[in-house]
């Protein structure tokens, strides 16, 4: 390739993205290295700022589809979610890869821009899994309330999934090592920066539902079925400071049943 290389500054956006690469087969310019606010670069190559213009994005995005597959434009999309190393200079390699094969760029897995895109987004989609699973609410005055701390950008993945589960309550999803949060109030939702968010000191009707969780959680298990390997396999350690059963909080008062208040059933 006889392209000029230049190291593109953006706004670190999707549509700030699809803009880079629009600009790029336009001016006929191979990126050398990709700098954001969050993840600024030093390139030797030429400084070249992208303002992020959503007709340009639109047109790149929709070409993904056209020149590549439908399918090759999700894995795109997914991929910029993802944590992979020089996330942008691996979607864009790709992209110059689909654009140049067509179709069959998406399933030539030997080829190692496949690969390394492919495998990024495997990495992404598990993790959601396991946090559908693992993510526990707390109740902050009526708002159900939980924290994450994913190495990829899981929220818009989880939303789906949450929302459809919980559709008439109030509740929010932090993302610690993003700093940003979904909030959902019935019928709408909407994931927002959020620089700083703790759940704080929880009151003792919570405390008491996290006392009965951990204490069904150890009542279940089974002494002389324990495998601490195979948990780590399906519970991965780094999931565990998330998890409700593996934390400790303030005992509740003496004299106080460990329960939350009774329920009323209509007749």
């Amino acid at each position: 390739m006889s392209w000029t290389q230049v190291s593109y500054t953006y706004d670190g956006s999707f549509s700030g993205f699809l803009t880079c690469v629009y600009e790029s087969y336009r001016h006929k310019e191979a990126p050398a290295a990709f700098s954001t606010p969050e993840d600024p670069r030093i390139s030797l190559y030429p400084e070249r700022p992208v303002k992020s213009d959503p007709a340009k994005a639109r047109q790149g995005y929709l070409s993904l589809a056209r020149k590549i597959s439908p399918s090759a434009r999700e894995l795109v999309t997914l991929g910029f979610l993802t944590c992979a190393e020089e996330r942008e200079l691996l979607l864009w390699n790709y992209i110059w890869y689909g654009y140049a094969r067509g179709r069959a760029a998406g399933y030539d897995l030997s080829d190692p821009r496949v690969a390394a895109l492919e495998k990024a987004v495997r990495h992404l989609r598990n993790e959601v899994h396991l946090f559908k699973g693992f993510l526990r609410f707390s109740d902050l005055d009526g708002v159900l309330a939980g924290e994450i701390e994913p190495k990829n950008r899981v929220l818009p993945l989880l939303r789906p999934h949450f929302c459809a589960r919980y559709p008439d309550e109030d509740f929010l999803i932090y993302d610690r090592t993003h700093r940003e949060a979904l909030f959902h109030q019935k019928g709408s939702w909407a994931i927002l920066p959020l620089e700083q968010f703790t759940l704080g000191e929880a009151k003792e009707e919570e405390r008491g539902y996290r006392a009965l969780w951990r204490r069904f959680y150890t009542t279940i298990s089974i002494e002389g079925r324990e495998n601490p390997r195979c948990r780590m396999s399906h519970m991965p350690k780094r999931y565990w400071n998330i998890m409700t059963e593996f934390q400790e909080d303030a005992p509740v008062p003496a004299g106080r049943p460990v329960s939350p208040p009774p329920l009323s059933l209509p007749t």
